[in-house]
């Protein structure tokens, strides 16, 4: 899938990239003959068994954000704050294949709100990355891939986080999570055109009765069901979910559930939105949710989403929710809580969490299509992103050069962070789409 990928052409000065990365990866390998796979992240009772591990070069990983996997191109890409780029990993060889806009991100600056890149998503040859100015950033993979060829501000002064595209790629939804009051950004995107002309459509607001401004609530992972064709993204905590409850506005401990914003983008036909409690005729507003403040968001088997909830929003929520997109029904989900990045692979039908706030330590958790937790395995400190390449069945956690409980070491064979790469299974799914999830059925 190399020729895919042209940032490794002959042209201009991408040999010097290459040689640059070729000798990180070689030195890594020669002078660290140190083993991966080691330690309490490779237990060998589990059904996930670790595969290998990824060395990143550059800068050590210390900071870094979401990851997603496009498997028709054979590519893993994470947003990596220590080296201002989106770096790409070939899932076929389990190899490091150069980084994308490397330093044209604002990498880590001041605190996680003003950080980049933040989410990042792919569609054939487009890649979208977010960027801790509030800019959206957008790469043709099939180009130089070392500038973008547009930089898109969303208006505001904080990140542009996790994103969602439409299946057919013609749709991006990008949350301004760190925002007061947060809002999403409604794009035109490229679908499968030759020319990138991305434009801004439509901000997108939830009532002050559900999001009160000056409290630091936010929005978090969207995601899109191509079923009902709506957005869905999780909101961490919304007032009056119960009635009376802290969302912020009095002292002592939050007590707030979140929510779910459903967005119907057909019908986002003015620059700015607000949206409001859920309406069960049109599929649009926020739905309450009960036991669970969400971050993450992913689309499984049967238009059921997981919902990645954690005390870290709320003390109380401490378990992981599932919610039928149409009849929204729901099911929490015991014995694993803490997530930030969730992704449903459909090449196994399992859900991954990046689940950084787990009690007793961080773990990638792994569920299966019935809603049952499988296995939880053990982490670095504060591995919180998580992907999977569905024709493949690997898994991709990246592992914190800052974690201080010395698992991360053992995945890496060294202590500079890598991603580490999980397997399960043979494939018994598809994925037509090259996008996350794809066959739901």
């Amino acid at each position: 899938m190399g020729s895919h990928f042209s940032i490794f052409s002959s042209k201009g000065s991408q040999p010097l990239f290459i040689a640059a990365a070729m000798s990180a990866v070689l030195l890594f390998s020669t002078e660290g003959a140190w083993a991966v796979c080691q330690g309490p992240g490779a237990p060998a009772n589990t059904q996930t068994k670790c595969l290998t591990a990824v060395t990143i070069p550059g800068n050590p990983l210390k900071s870094f954000d979401i990851s997603w996997v496009n498997p028709l191109r054979a590519e893993y890409y994470l947003a990596d704050r220590s080296n201002k780029g989106i770096d790409v990993i070939d899932t076929g060889t389990n190899t490091f294949k150069g980084r994308v806009g490397g330093g044209t991100f604002v990498g880590l600056v001041g605190g996680n709100n003003t950080s980049g890149p933040d989410g990042v998503v792919t569609h054939n040859r487009w890649l979208y990355a977010g960027d801790g100015n509030s800019t959206l950033k957008v790469f043709d993979l099939n180009g130089p891939a070392t500038t973008p060829l547009q930089t898109l501000s969303t208006g505001g002064t904080t990140r542009l986080d996790e994103m969602a595209l439409t299946t057919d790629g013609t749709l991006l939804l990008g949350a301004n999570n760190a925002e007061d009051p947060p809002f999403a950004t409604l794009f035109k995107a490229n679908g499968d055109n030759a020319v990138s002309n991305v434009s801004v459509m439509t901000k997108v607001f939830v009532t002050a009765a559900i999001i009160p401004a000056g409290f630091g609530l936010s929005l978090e992972q969207p995601a899109w069901d191509p079923k009902t064709q709506r957005f869905y993204t999780s909101i961490p905590i919304i007032a009056n979910n119960p009635a009376g409850c802290n969302y912020g506005q009095l002292a002592g401990k939050i007590t707030c559930d979140g929510g779910l914003l459903v967005v119907d983008p057909t019908t986002l036909t003015n620059f700015t939105a607000t949206l409001g409690a859920f309406d069960q005729n049109t599929n649009t507003g926020v739905v309450p949710l009960h036991a669970c403040g969400p971050n993450g968001a992913t689309v499984g088997v049967h238009d059921n989403l997981l919902l990645g909830c954690t005390p870290g929003n709320n003390p109380s929520d401490t378990t992981t929710l599932v919610i039928n997109a149409k009849t929204k029904n729901y099911a929490n989900i015991a014995n694993l809580t803490g997530s930030d990045e969730v992704y449903f692979n459909a090449g196994d039908k399992r859900y991954y969490t990046g689940s950084s706030s787990n009690p007793g330590g961080a773990v990638l958790g792994v569920i299966d299509e019935t809603s049952v937790v499988i296995e939880t395995i053990p982490q670095g400190t504060g591995s919180h992103s998580v992907a999977a390449d569905s024709r493949r069945n690997e898994i991709y956690v990246p592992q914190n050069a800052n974690d201080v409980s010395g698992v991360a070491a053992g995945l890496c064979g060294g202590t500079n962070g890598c991603v580490a790469v999980y397997k399960h299974g043979e494939n018994d799914g598809d994925d037509e789409d090259g996008d996350q999830g794809g066959d739901r059925d």
